[in-house]
This record gives structure tokens, sequence and C-alpha cells, in this order.
């Protein structure tokens, strides 16, 4: 089964966590089919490859460099972790993400570089302890947009049933502006949001390759997510 959907749905993102290009490409082959898009994780590798990825994956790529601070592995300068975005948007790829926590200049620099590109910018904010109020979130979405994105990603730590429905129902906040948001949370409360979001306006959710390879907590693999999706097919 694809991944097309008789209901209109969110993209699904495959995150990937892999030391070298090949292994990138290997990655992708081994779970072809499944995804719309792949999230490379360039913090975990050993030196950015941006243009081996670009040549070797026939998916649009999201660029990210998550650094310790947002719980990726990137610990060197702020200056160094932003150059292979900037290369990321001057090769034209897909998406590009940043920390809505980023300094404002780093923020600055990466959304002039997509102006002039297809490339499209995500700025992101995660919570790996708990979920703000309905206020705080809704602030969120309106720093991204004033700060350029083209879409914004909010993820929480689910603790109650109730994280979760706060979260998802910034989904609509954000369909009223016309601002494109993936917002779900994390954790076992949580894992409910990464499928429901994208039937419910989210922008899209993120996958691992395989079950122990997620890179958050609560994350679906790729052919889970594959298989709860056929529940909203046309195929019987």
């Amino acid at each position: 089964m694809g991944v097309d959907s008789m209901m209109r749905r969110g993209k699904i993102c495959m995150s990937v966590t892999a030391t070298d290009a090949d292994m990138v490409a290997r990655t992708v082959q081994e779970n072809s089919g499944l995804v719309d898009l792949v999230e490379i994780r360039l913090d975990a590798m050993d030196r950015p490859e941006v243009d081996r990825c670009m040549q070797q994956v026939p998916l649009p790529l999201l660029f990210t460099n998550r650094p310790t601070w947002e719980g990726g592995n990137f610990s060197g300068s702020e200056e160094e972790r932003l150059r292979p975005l900037l290369q990321a948007a001057e090769l034209q790829a897909s998406y590009v993400d940043l920390e809505l926590r980023a300094d404002q200049s780093l923020r600055e620099q990466l959304f002039e570089a997509t102006r002039s590109s297809p490339t499209r910018l995500i700025l992101s904010w995660h919570d790996f302890t708990s979920t703000p109020s309905t206020e705080e979130l809704r602030d969120l979405i309106r720093q991204m947009r004033a700060s350029g994105a083209d879409i914004g990603k909010i993820v929480t730590t689910a603790e109650t049933n109730g994280d979760v429905l706060r979260v998802l129902a910034l989904l609509r906040e954000a369909g009223k502006i016309g601002f494109p948001v993936s917002a779900f949370c994390m954790g076992t409360v949580g894992r409910i949001s990464r499928f429901a979001t994208i039937y419910l306006g989210g922008e899209m959710t993120y996958v691992a390759a395989s079950e122990d390879q997620a890179t958050a907590p609560g994350q679906l693999s790729a052919a889970r997510m594959n298989q709860l999706s056929t529940l909203f097919t046309d195929e019987h």
C-alpha cells in the first residue's frame, strides 16, 4: 500500500540519524514507498554531507542540525551549526529546520537564504518535559509566523490526554490564520497525536526508520504509521 489516502492528510517524514550519506540512502531504500519526505539529522553525521544526500536520496529532503540544548547532538558553535543549513538552502533542498530558540541573527540569516530559494523554512520548538498552556502555545505560533517561518513545528511532552488535545487544538488555530503547523506530542500518552495530527490539519508528522531508531520518545516507525494509515484509505 502506498502512502496516498482518500482523505487529505499531512506528510509523513522519516527522521534519519545516519553517520554518512550512503547510510542515509540505504535507510531510505529500506523504507521505500512508506514516507513522503526524509529529515536528515546532520547532527548525527560524521560530517555534514548535504550535497551527497541530495544526490543519493530521490525524495524531498528536510535538513536539521539539532543542538544539544534542544535534544540534538551538535555541540559546536552556532555559526558552524548554521553553515550546512545555508548550504542546503543554496542547493534548493525542500526544507530546512531551525529552532525558534536560536539566536535571532541565525534565524535572520537562514530566512534571507530561503527567500531566494524554493527551500521552505521550518521554525521548531520542543518541550521535553511538559506541555505549556494554550496561550503559550498560541504565542509560539505568533512568534514563528512573525519570524518569517513558512512552517511552524511545535512538539511537547504529554502527561495527560488533556495535553494531547491542547496541542492538537493548535492545528485549528493555525488553520484560521493560514499558517502551516506540525504539532504533536512526545511520550507514551502522546503517541496517538503523532498519527492524528496529519488527519486534523497538521503539516507533517515524523517517523523513525524502525522501532529501535526513534529520534524522540513515542515516535512510531514508518512501517507502523503506514499500517495505521490503511484505516483511512479507500482500500478494503
